[in-house]
Order: C-alpha cells, then sequence, then structure tokens
C-alpha cells in the first residue's frame, strides 16, 4: 500500500506541474473535461477531423489498387442511375475490374434522398458480407453509402438511433465500421469530406440527418474529369452549396460560445462553431468561389475553373465538417422538403425538385442581412472577398453590403427571383418555419439568436430577390 501511495503521490506531483501552454499541454483529458465542465456552461476546445483527400486529374484510376491494398473481399458500390453509364462510374468499375475485385453494384439511389431511399440501401448493405463500401456520385450518393455502412454494421439499431435529435435519439456511434472510399462527380457538398448524412424524413416532410465523425469516408478520391459531366446547372446549384457552406461556416457562432460543454469528448458534435482552424478553409474556399465559380458554370470545358471548384468543394468541406452551418441550410430543409411541382433544369428525376444548393443560397441575402450585426467584420471581409468595395462602409452596413453583393452574384449566374420562382407563397411561411424549428442543430450554431417571428420574416424576405 505505501507504494501505491507513493506512484500516487508522484502523479498528482506530475499532473500539477505539467507545461500548462496550449501546445504542451495534457491537461485536457477526459477527467479534466469533466472538471471543467461542470464549471461552464460553453465548450472550451474544439476537434479538426477530415477524411483523407486524394486529388488528381485521373486520379480514380487508382481506386482498384486502393481496394487490393486494403485487403476487399467484397465491395458494395452505390451510384444513381442517371450516373450508372457515365464515365465516373464507368472509369471506377474498370480499375475495379483490371484489379480483380469482387464488387456488387446498387444503383438506386435517390437524387435527395429520404428515409425510404435509406432504408432500401441499408436493406442492401445488410444482405450481403460487405467488407469495404464505394460510393460514386454527389452528395446524395455519399450520403446514402455512410447510412448504409453505418446500419450493416449496427444490424441491431432501430433506423432512428443516431439520427439527429429531436427527430431522431442522436445516439452516439461507438461500434466500428467498414472502410468507404468516397468518389464525388459534383463540386458542391463536399461530403467526401464530412461525417454528415442528410435525407428527407417523410413523415414530417422535413430534413434531417446524422450527424457522427464515425461515419465520416476514409478516403475522398477527388477527380477533377468528373466535374466536365455536370450540366450547366448543376454545377451552379452545387457551387452555391460551397457558397454557403464557406460562408456559413466563417460566421457561425464561436466553438467558445456553444453550449452545452459536453461532459465527455464523445459528446462535442461534429458541427462546433467556427474556429482558428476551421477558419482557414472556409475562408480559401471563398476566395475560390469568387474566382472560378462563374467560369466553372459558363463553360464546362473550363477545366481549370471546375478542378477549381471541386477543390473548392473539398476545402469548404473541412470548414463547415467541423465548424457547421447555420440557418441557411437550416431553412433550406423544409425548401427542398416541401416542394411542391418545381423541376430543376439539368436534373434527369421523377419527381419534384428544389436541388439542395438552390435551396440554400435562396435565403442567403436575408440571412447575412440578420447576422452581420454579431461578427460585422466577417460579413465585410466575406463580402471584399467576393468582390465588395468595403473601403468607405461601416461596420453597421456589412449585412445590406453583403446581401447586396449577393444578389448580383446570384443575378450574374440566372437564379431564381426567389422562393416565388420555386412555387412557394406568403401562404407557406408557417410550413417553412415548423420545418425549420427541427434543424437546431444547425440553427442554434446562428451567431444571433432567432425567434419563430425572426424566420418568418426571413422566408417573407426571401421570396423575391431582385
Amino acid at each position: 500500500m505505501a507504494g501505491r501511495d507513493r506512484v500516487a503521490h508522484l502523479l498528482r506531483q506530475l499532473a500539477t506541474a505539467a507545461c500548462r501552454c496550449p501546445a504542451h499541454s495534457n491537461t485536457y483529458h477526459q477527467g479534466a473535461a469533466a472538471e471543467t465542465c461542470t464549471v461552464r456552461s460553453t465548450d472550451y476546445a474544439f476537434e479538426m477531423a477530415s477524411s483523407n483527400i486524394r486529388y488528381g486529374e485521373g486520379v480514380s484510376r487508382e481506386i482498384g489498387m486502393d481496394l487490393q491494398n486494403l485487403g476487399a473481399r467484397n465491395v458494395c458500390l452505390m451510384t444513381d442511375k442517371n450516373l450508372s453509364g457515365l464515365p465516373p462510374v464507368k472509369s471506377v468499375l474498370e480499375s475495379l475490374v483490371r484489379n480483380g475485385v469482387n464488387f456488387k453494384v446498387y444503383d438506386n439511389v435517390r437524387v435527395e434522398p429520404t428515409d425510404s431511399s435509406f432504408k432500401e440501401a441499408i436493406s442492401f448493405a445488410k444482405k450481403e458480407a460487405f467488407d469495404v463500401f464505394v460510393a460514386v456520385g454527389g452528395g446524395s450518393v455519399i450520403d446514402t453509402c455512410k447510412a448504409a455502412n453505418l446500419y450493416a454494421c449496427h444490424p441491431d439499431a432501430d433506423f432512428l438511433d443516431f439520427v439527429n435529435a429531436p427527430i431522431g435519439k442522436g445516439k452516439p456511434i461507438t461500434g466500428a465500421l467498414k472502410p468507404l472510399i468516397a468518389v464525388p462527380t459534383t463540386a458542391g457538398t463536399g461530403s467526401e469530406t464530412t461525417g454528415v448524412a442528410i435525407f428527407d424524413y417523410e413523415p414530417l416532410r422535413a430534413k434531417t440527418g446524422i450527424a457522427s465523425r464515425a461515419i465520416r469516408p476514409t478516403l475522398g478520391i477527388v477527380d477533377p474529369v468528373h466535374t466536365l459531366s455536370m450540366p450547366a446547372r448543376v454545377a451552379a446549384n452545387s457551387g452555391f452549396d460551397v457558397l454557403c457552406h464557406a460562408l456559413e461556416s466563417y460566421t457561425a457562432l464561436p466553438y467558445n460560445e456553444r453550449s452545452p460543454c459536453p461532459p465527455n469528448p464523445i459528446n462535442r458534435p461534429a458541427y462546433q462553431g467556427s474556429n482558428p482552424i476551421s477558419d482557414v478553409w472556409s475562408r480559401h474556399a471563398l476566395n475560390v468561389v469568387a474566382k472560378y465559380m462563374k467560369r466553372a458554370v459558363r463553360d464546362p470545358e473550363d477545366m481549370e475553373a471546375r478542378s477549381s471548384m471541386h477543390l473548392a468543394s473539398v476545402f469548404a468541406g473541412i470548414g463547415f465538417g467541423n465548424a457547421g452551418v447555420h440557418l441557411c441550410h437550416g431553412m433550406s430543409y423544409p425548401i427542398a422538403g416541401n416542394v411542391k411541382t418545381h423541376t430543376a433544369e439539368g436534373y434527369s428525376v421523377d419527381h419534384p425538385l428544389v436541388p439542395h444548393g438552390l435551396s440554400v443560397v435562396l435565403t442567403s441575402p436575408a440571412v447575412f442581412n440578420f447576422t452581420a450585426p454579431m461578427c460585422p467584420e466577417r460579413h465585410l471581409d466575406a463580402a471584399e472577398i467576393l468582390g465588395a468595395d468595403i473601403r468607405q462602409v461601416k461596420k453597421a452596413d456589412a449585412g445590406a453590403v453583403l446581401a447586396d453583393t449577393l444578389r448580383h452574384f446570384l443575378f450574374d449566374l440566372k437564379v431564381e427571383d426567389g422562393l416565388e420562382a420555386v412555387g412557394y407563397s406568403k401562404d407557406d411561411i408557417p410550413a417553412l418555419v415548423k420545418g425549420t424549428i427541427p434543424q437546431e442543430r444547425v440553427t442554434k450554431l446562428s451567431p444571433r439568436e432567432h425567434t419563430e417571428e425572426d424566420l418568418s420574416q426571413l422566408f417573407e424576405a426571401s421570396m423575391k430577390l431582385y
């Protein structure tokens, strides 16, 4: 016992004498976190997590070797019916065949997935003993594949167990998943970098999702050749998602103002609030969007512009995948989920559709005019990056300047004139607000607190853009 006491005494002395500088301190272990969170209501730390990323023209040809290196014996490849006959899927399949990889293809992914389409993919994944998953497509495909991997590895889980609260139970994911390689074909969602999978929950006609670092892809293979197959409007709407990922994460509530403080690191959310590392990625993505997005939309053969936007999607994905998004995304989910008859140019689907990037960007002028008073410097910085002259602008005018800059940007890219142009009227505002309320995972990261009346006014202000 005397020996144990001496060891305990020495350990206590070491803990007391530990270096206090942030770069070397080892005091932020679980016990310290739990102790800190008993005396403060907001978080004090943030984490940086991202998939491994490989970028290069034609790099998807390497995927067969990657699967060999993983020792894959039975691969599940997921895509959608539109992509299944296009070059991105063909090049991946050729690589698998060339390297002798055994695989099965699931091509029934729904563009803008629902809980039902997720469950169909999960059922497919559960029927086979897949040891690696591959997703070739946009965010819908990658998110569906994440869900299939998750529930195939947790066969006894109820579907709502891992779905974000308050719609689901929001349980932490503690079991190991199979490797997932994502091959994005759009320059928008950044899903190849994040631990987020979004879907429409049909019973409530609202979007929700699963958010956990555990579901992020093992590897994202970013091949700019694949973006050349995107129609112009798909390139535009994908780019708007990048734009808003960058803007929202850069202006999100700071991580050390987010509550509650997690009692255990496993409870720290993937979306943590703006932080010094995410800021770098988000701001850089915004610069790339400002320089290349219009070119990428107007000329599908402009490899420099399209490849730059593909990288911008990755940059913004790393930024918002750790900082989060806020009101534009929170409000977009009921806009997409309550769609009536709108058809989207460039999308070969058999159902009404407001593409995700479009549903996000339509509220952006109103949202950033609303949030600007909480961090006007960042809003002005964003406006300047997007082309505004801010030399004589007062901080009090930051919101109006960024809103006007965004309107000009959207007008140049022929964006529909507000929510009315995609089928909504002022009579729909109560339903849109109701669909936004469950999105607290993201809306609580708004730098400015808001009420239901504030949301109503934001939707009303977004009915017309120009």
